[in-house]
């Protein structure tokens, strides 16, 4: 059964007083390599079925959400009927607000979306080639490629029938040498612009850089952090900036007395920090997908329109991820969260390269990892450098240091900055798991906070 038509089998099976069902239909085709040689491929199909039951009380209404997998038409009542159950036994939701109603997507009734092997064309011939070169220079290339086209169908009994197609790749390339171990990593909607030969050289240039080693002891550092690792660091502000959550008291975002910290300035810089779903490259779902109500999400909002929110604008923090309960109890603007966050900084910014020729001495990163929360009031961080750390002296990278921990804050951090390069897509090397769609500049922090040398290689 096509996903749109479980869709209006579960509703036409309701008995529910309004429900909302949303059924995702996903593909995946993969390649890894490992040693400079391909090792596996495949393509796999996946299916989820979430129904959304609504009961009216005297005291408000009810919500009841079973989600599962691999469900076929045989199946799609007990989804139905569990869900009525378990808004049965559900109090009034506390979220609860008026369903999104007759908005229509013109390609509803079409196919759902489907990747498979041949997206991998283009890389696969030129993964060869830079397994050739990695061997003639002694070195080793291990890695993968994943892409996934998701369509998610999201149909309700007010009449609402949207449709959203979701492309995801990315490509990481981990090389390995005398040098010691390098990384980059792209992500991609459909893989037509990732340049391997490109990757290749660059880790080659990288393991060159560790064939000298320097240790150093912990310490705050001038630091430039390529995008990734700003990627990495920047989500977790992001992901962290739920209005009800700041609203309470509960973080960074919280203002002293109540409130929160909206019209606040975070950076002296004019960074801007915005999530748009039609930002070229890294479009997403224009309208609200939830399976599930939480403090940041609310199932009543399945269908509400999304468009440009800026989180940061010129350095002042400009909204929060809202629903629209935490949007009455705050009082600001309906901002809910979209799938993709971009940073700017003034005049467009320099190179990574050029960044790092005007530095007289300080670290440049590769990426981080392992990244841990330590303090959500101040939103401190912890975790470890990884797959390369270089001296740069006189604006020349001369060699590769150990590995460190790090303790930082990124709301801190924008306070410090000192430069702001050029934003281009990049791939978080932490969160890549769930989050791909980035744009971001190089940062130079002129005090970075290696708090520990770290044993990690």
């Amino acid at each position: 059964m096509r996903p749109q038509d479980a869709v209006e089998r579960a509703l036409a099976l309701s008995r529910a007083d309004e429900c909302v069902v949303i059924a995702d239909e996903a593909s995946t085709a993969n390649l890894r390599w490992a040693g400079n040689t391909l090792t596996t491929n495949g393509v796999t199909r996946s299916n989820r079925l979430t129904v959304i039951a609504l009961r009216h009380t005297a005291g408000g209404v009810a919500a009841g959400v079973v989600s599962r997998s691999a469900v076929g038409a045989d199946g799609i009542e007990d989804v139905v009927r569990a869900a009525e159950a378990d808004a049965a036994g559900n109090e009034p939701a506390e979220d609860a607000a008026p369903l999104v109603t007759a908005a229509a997507s013109a390609n509803w009734d079409d196919d759902p979306a489907e990747t498979g092997i041949g997206v991998f064309e283009g890389v696969a011939p030129a993964l060869g080639e830079a397994f050739a070169a990695a061997g003639a220079a002694d070195q080793r290339l291990y890695g993968f490629a994943n892409h996934e086209l998701t369509s998610t169908f999201v149909g309700s009994s007010g009449g609402l029938r949207l449709r959203h197609d979701q492309p995801t790749g990315l490509l990481e390339l981990n090389a390995k040498g005398s040098g010691g171990s390098a990384w980059t990593g792209v992500g991609t909607a459909d893989f037509a612009d990732v340049d391997v030969p490109a990757l290749a050289a660059d880790l080659s240039r990288r393991l060159d850089w560790g064939e000298r080693r320097v240790d150093l002891p912990a310490g705050r550092y001038e630091t430039i952090l390529p995008p990734s690792a700003v990627a990495d660091l920047m989500i977790y502000l992001y992901w962290s900036a739920g209005a009800q959550d700041a609203q309470d008291g509960r973080t960074v975002f919280s203002a002293p007395g109540g409130g929160t910290r909206v019209g606040a300035k975070l950076a002296d810089l004019p960074v801007t920090l915005s999530s748009d779903p039609a930002a070229p490259g890294l479009e997403c779902a224009p309208f609200v997908i939830a399976h599930a109500s939480s403090r940041d999400s609310s199932v009543f909002d399945n269908g509400l329109a999304l468009g440009r929110t800026d989180w940061i604008a010129d350095g002042t923090l400009a909204a929060l991820t809202q629903t629209r309960l935490s949007a009455e109890r705050t009082g600001l603007p309906l901002t809910p969260a979209v799938d993709n966050l971009t940073m700017t900084g003034p005049d467009g910014g320099a190179s990574l390269e050029d960044m790092v020729a005007r530095t007289e001495r300080g670290l440049l990163l590769t990426c981080l990892w392992y990244i841990r929360e330590v303090d959500s009031q101040s939103l401190l961080l912890t975790g470890l450098t990884r797959d390369g750390v270089y001296l740069v002296e006189n604006g020349e990278v001369v060699g590769a240091v150990n590995n460190f921990r790090f303790n930082e804050s990124p709301v801190d951090l924008l306070s410090r900055l000192t430069e702001v390069g050029s934003t281009g897509p990049t791939l978080p090397r932490e969160w890549s798991d769930y989050f791909t769609r980035a744009a971001m500049p190089a940062l130079r922090v002129p005090d970075f906070n290696m708090s520990t040398v770290s044993q990690a290689s």
